[in-house]
């Protein structure tokens, strides 16, 4: 009786076990930002050598589940419509990105504590181009200010968001006003003087 070769099928268990540490991880971290990597282990069910033949340390595995995350999320950023008037539109993607970012605000607390600095900034890097073309586009219409540096702007709204998020987890803003709120920020922001 003939048996399948060990190497592709020891290649798809190690691809579906990363996937599964990567969601475990997502879940985990998600729920509480401090969450270990016994308990993402338990979650994903593997054992701890299986994490740790994947992921060498926390940081790696979180920075994976930021990444798996933020993926996704750009498959929704990618969809919202950006046509038309640029303050319609910032709207729109701020209402989007409010909710991908209420989905992952813990996990987002974990990596801003274990990544090196920048780290999350970076990986935030498709998310920002968008917003910073979307205000070059608002500053050409005359729409928002030219005053400030883009890249503080940029850095501003990703704040804004957040600490949006880092709020309503801590029952300080309402999860339903949340949206509202980051919109009337960010848009009063950039309002010309």
């Amino acid at each position: 009786m003939p048996t399948a070769s060990p190497g592709p099928r020891r290649r798809a268990d190690a691809e579906r076990n990363i996937a599964r540490i990567v969601s475990a991880a997502r879940k985990c971290l998600s729920g509480d930002p401090n969450a270990s990597t016994d308990d993402i282990a338990k979650t994903a069910g593997v054992g701890r050598m299986t994490l740790y033949g994947h992921f060498r340390t926390r940081a790696e595995l979180i920075e994976a589940a930021l990444v798996d995350a933020l993926n996704e999320g750009e498959k929704v950023l990618s969809a919202v419509d950006l046509g038309g008037n640029a303050q319609a539109a910032l709207s729109r993607l701020l209402a989007s990105s409010w909710s991908l970012t209420a989905e992952s605000t813990a996990l987002l607390t974990a990596a801003q504590g274990t990544l090196p600095p920048g780290r999350v900034l970076e990986l935030h890097g498709a998310p920002a181009e968008r917003v910073e073309a979307l205000i070059r586009r608002g500053q050409d219409e005359g729409a928002f200010r030219t005053d400030l540096p883009m890249s503080w702007l940029v850095s501003v709204i990703h704040s804004v968001l957040v600490t949006a998020a880092e709020e309503t987890r801590g029952d300080r803003l309402k999860a339903d006003e949340a949206g509202r709120v980051v919109t009337a920020t960010v848009q009063s922001l950039l309002t010309p003087p």
